[in-house]
Formats: C-alpha cells, structure tokens, sequence
C-alpha cells in the first residue's frame, strides 16, 4: 500500500509515509474526513523536529490558500480561484500561447540547434502568465526565480522571501491599475480574500502555473522526439501531441511526488500506523504505474492522478493542458525536422523530492526563417 521514506537533513529532519498504490492514493485524496491538508497539523514541524529551513517547507507549510485548507474554508478560497479561472476566454489563452512560442521560437529558429527546456519550455509559461495575471516582465523573472528555487529545494528561505516581497508590489500595482486579468478578479471577488490569504492564492497559483507546466511541455517533447512510436510520425505531418500528453501525465508527471495531507488522529491504513499530524505523501508517478492497475492502455485514459483527485485536484487542468498542447504543436509546425542533439539516455533529470523535470533538452535541426513577414 505505502512504504515509509525519508526526507533527510544533516541534522535529522522529518518523516513521511510515501503512498504509492494507486487505490491506497485515492483514498487518501478522497477523504478530507480522515487526511486534511491544512498543513498547521503537520506536527515535526510544529515541535522543532523539522526545523524552519528545512528545504521542504516551502513546499509543505501550510499558507492560507486553497490547496493547504480543509472544510469551509477551502471551499470559500476555492471559490474564488475556479470562479477567476472560469472567466479566462480559452480562444484568447489559445492566441497568449501562439504569440508567446513564437517570440521564443524566432529567437533560436535560424540557429539550427536549441535546448528546448531553457529557451523555450522553462519561459513559455512565464510569458503567458504575465499576460493572464498582468504581470511586468521584472517582476515576472523575479518570480520564476523564487519559484525555481523552492522547486529544487536550493536556498528555499531565500526564493521564498523573493516570492513574497514581488507578490506585494504587484498586488500594490493592481490596485492602482486593476485589468482584466486573474488578480484583479481574485480581488474583486465576493469571497474578499485579505491581503495575506491574495498573496498565497497567487503562490499556488502561479507555482503551479510555472513549474509544473515547463516540465509538461518538455517531457512531452522529450517523448515525442525520442519514443519510436510518436518520432515516426512527425516527419510525416501527423503530430499525435494529445497521446504524447496522456502518455507523460501517466508515467512522467509533471508533479512525481506531492499530494501532501495530515491524517486528522491516528488510524490504520491498510495495515500500517500513520500517526495524527505526519505527512502523507502521494507519489503520483508510482500510482499511476502500479502493477494492480487492469489496463495499461494510456491513450484517452485520463484516470491517472498527474491532476491529484478529490475535492483539491488541479481547477486549471484544462488551461494546463491546452498551453501544453498548443505549445508543442506550435513548436512542431514551425520547426518539423526537430531531433534530439544526445541520444535520450543522455537526458539528465533534474534532484528534487517533488518533480520530474529535465535540466536540459538539447535539439538540433535545420535552420528556419523567422514568424513575421519576410523583407
């Protein structure tokens, strides 16, 4: 059902319960009754046995938002991020995406070689979100900055301090200048979150909207460049980009291992003690390949759990694959002679408790005119 890992410190650190059967999963997803997310439970922490700058806190500690609050007031700050999302027009999301990848293909087109993780994958989300959240570019790259470093796990206090205070002063921007974008609805809406509860709506939300995403899009591109089955068909004009994704979210999630909730008092599962307040983390990645699954068909299956489950699954699922989808297939229309420059095995993943994200993907092909109309 689940096995016990260790995230270690030098010093000691704490322990979690990692849950990699894919019933055992949902279970605990499924039932907020029994495993809470509001992480003010998670008591190695509230005792001193995990201290503050733990790598992991960042990711762990609870923060007034959705994803780390249980019962009324999960539903009420829920509210207000499904509400927000729901009023982003999909065909205008479709024409950020489009101009975003091809500003960042023309910078690298006529080169004939790229890495398509740090030109293109990592930045993409970022230039779409400035767009959804209207957010300057500055301030931006401070954030993807902050969000990389809690990511890794590398100076995790210091990108959190540099999340919080660029949030701030864009939150003080739109209330000066509100638009039509995410913070500005976030603001305006009825649930009237404070300026604390903002900040950390804007946390998840922009976390996941960077991060996760960049290592959608390039592990779908990794499997389309690499994997027999989907290479062949590029040349031909057949891009089979809505099977690559399903194959990724099934056995390369974006997010391997996260999911993270506090059993609410001791209890039994399945034959093992969790005690009240220590984590329970899903891996997602091992779910989702657990052998007592009956089919092992992935095309069209869309019961994986890249997107979690229960009433804290992913509210911009659909968003996140379209920006995925578009931007693969904007990238292999323009540039449809793509191929790996290292043979896959090559590929490094990237260290990390929490993702499963490449540190580079380096392509080669011949070189292609810019978007714009030729002189």
């Amino acid at each position: 059902m689940g096995e016990r890992v260790n995230h270690p410190r030098p010093d000691g650190g704490g322990r979690a319960t990692l849950v990699t059967d894919y019933r055992a999963a949902l279970e605990v997803l499924r039932t907020p009754e029994v495993f809470g997310k509001d992480a003010r439970r998670w008591r190695s922490l509230a005792d001193g046995r995990v201290a503050p700058d733990n790598p992991v806190v960042p990711m762990m500690a609870y923060r007034p938002n959705c994803l780390f609050s249980d019962g009324e007031a999960h539903t009420r700050l829920r509210q207000a991020v499904t509400d927000s999302l729901a009023r982003i027009d999909p065909n205008a999301l479709r024409g950020y995406v489009e101009r975003s990848a091809d500003t960042l293909i023309d910078r690298f087109a006529g080169l004939g070689e790229a890495d398509l993780l740090g030109a293109y994958a990592k930045v993409l989300p970022l230039l779409v979100f400035q767009q959804l959240f209207g957010c300057p570019p500055e301030l931006g790259d401070r954030l993807v900055e902050g969000f990389s470093g809690i990511f890794d796990g590398v100076d995790a206090e210091r990108a959190d301090a540099l999340i919080t205070s660029t949030l701030i002063e864009l939150i003080g921007l739109k209330r000066e200048q509100p638009g039509a974008d995410m913070i500005s609805w976030l603001m305006a809406h009825h649930a009237r979150l404070s300026d604390e509860e903002l900040i950390h709506q804007l946390v998840v939300l922009i976390g996941a909207g960077t991060e996760p995403q960049q290592n959608l899009i390039a592990n779908a591109l990794r499997l389309l460049l690499s994997d027999d089955r989907f290479a062949g068909d590029l040349a031909g004009g057949s891009m089979p980009v809505e099977d690559a994704l399903d194959e990724v979210l099934w056995l390369d999630p974006p997010m391997a291992n996260y999911g993270v909730h506090y059993p609410v008092q001791d209890v039994d599962f399945g034959g093992v003690p969790l005690a009240a307040g220590e984590p329970v983390v899903v891996s997602f990645a091992a779910a989702n390949t657990d052998p007592a699954l009956l089919t092992t068909r992935r095309t069209g299956n869309r019961a994986h759990l890249a997107w979690s489950a229960g009433p804290h699954h992913c509210p911009a699922k659909n968003a996140a694959r379209l920006i995925a989808a578009v931007a693969v297939e904007k990238l292999l229309d323009r540039l449809p002679d793509l191929e790996l420059a290292v043979s896959a095995d090559r590929l490094v993943w990237r260290p990390g408790p929490f993702h499963r994200a490449l540190t580079a993907l380096p392509v080669r092909f011949p070189p292609a005119p810019p978007s714009g109309p030729q002189p």
